[in-house]
């Protein structure tokens, strides 16, 4: 979880919600609470809560981005120095209070849905808030809370569609297969993707003294990991579809993009460079667009067409 170039936004309080790869943290609470509704109930989502649950869950995503930046002035100062905080264009007072005002806009859309949700989006914020404010100074590990982070973002969206009635001591079961794995995807992928951002960013790591993995172990190793995370990723969408019974645009999308983006992980292997990884940073936000953009079309076939999954099984 960190921050990125190519932004074209001369608004600084747009510029820290990362704008260049907005489509991925749209698509993703869409997409979640699109299958959690087609496998719960066989139908489409209502549309004020399907409305609520993108905000909430895109509020989520990026107040974590706006909190690392926070945390993380004097490291982007020397990596980004136009981030609007590092650049002082706006004042770390001000992103704080940007940061829990996104907080806040999150929190009542998972209240609204479903208190589930909100247990969840705490665990999720406490974690990321973790990483930024402890974990990136103190281990090469500091990834991990990012991917479990942002693996509960699509469980807690799911569950404002399909409670599990925990709270109400329902005797019921958590989550179905496919939210399982759409959580295990975005933690593993999260995990790739992060290490793809630090191993741009490790020279400001390293002369801030941030242990991160690609200064402990070097951009080499870092990109070796950060394919088998893709691989597992890629691995783990497909059973998503396997599990949901989802259509041929799904995996057509998913198998496509995956390739494509297993391809791109081990040019990063080939040239493992700052710059490489920096480029499959954004990559990655890529292929998770187009494959949870697959993922909202097959699912929308599969409610309005009751041929279309018939195709496949």
């Amino acid at each position: 979880m960190v921050s990125t170039t190519g932004s074209k936004s001369r608004n600084p309080y747009l510029e820290l919600l990362r704008p260049e790869i907005a489509d991925m943290d749209l698509a993703l609470p869409a997409a979640s609470a699109l299958l959690a509704s087609y496998i719960y109930a066989g139908d489409l989502p209502s549309v004020l809560p399907f409305i609520i649950a993108i905000i909430g869950g895109y509020a989520a995503i990026t107040s974590s981005y706006v909190f690392n930046d926070c945390c993380d002035i004097d490291i982007d100062k020397i990596n980004l120095p136009e981030r609007p905080i590092a650049s002082s264009t706006l004042t770390q007072e001000q992103g704080l209070k940007y940061a829990f005002v996104l907080v806040v806009i999150a929190s009542i859309a998972a209240l609204y849905l479903n208190p589930e949700s909100f247990v969840v989006l705490v665990i999720a914020v406490s974690t990321i808030s973790i990483y930024s404010k402890f974990a990136k100074r103190s281990t090469y590990l500091s990834f991990v809370p990012v991917g479990i982070a942002y693996g509960l973002v699509p469980i807690g969206i799911w569950l404002a569609f399909d409670p599990a009635g925990i709270l109400k001591g329902a005797d019921t079961s958590i989550l179905p297969l496919p939210g399982i794995f759409l959580g295990i995807m975005m933690c593993v992928t999260d995990w790739g993707f992060t290490l793809s951002g630090v191993s741009r960013d490790v020279e400001g790591d390293r002369a801030k003294g941030a242990p991160t993995f690609p200064v402990v172990f070097g951009v080499p190793a870092t990109s070796k990991l950060v394919t088998a995370c893709w691989i597992i990723g890629v691995i783990s969408s497909l059973i998503i579809g396997w599990t949901a019974q989802l259509g041929p645009i799904f995996f057509t999308g998913a198998i496509l993009a995956g390739m494509w983006m297993i391809i791109q992980s081990i040019d990063f292997i080939k040239n493992p460079m700052p710059e490489r990884g920096g480029m499959l940073f954004l990559q990655g936000s890529r292929y998770r667009g187009v494959m949870f953009g697959s993922l909202i079309i097959d699912v929308i076939l599969s409610i309005v067409s009751e041929g279309y999954v018939n195709i496949l099984w």
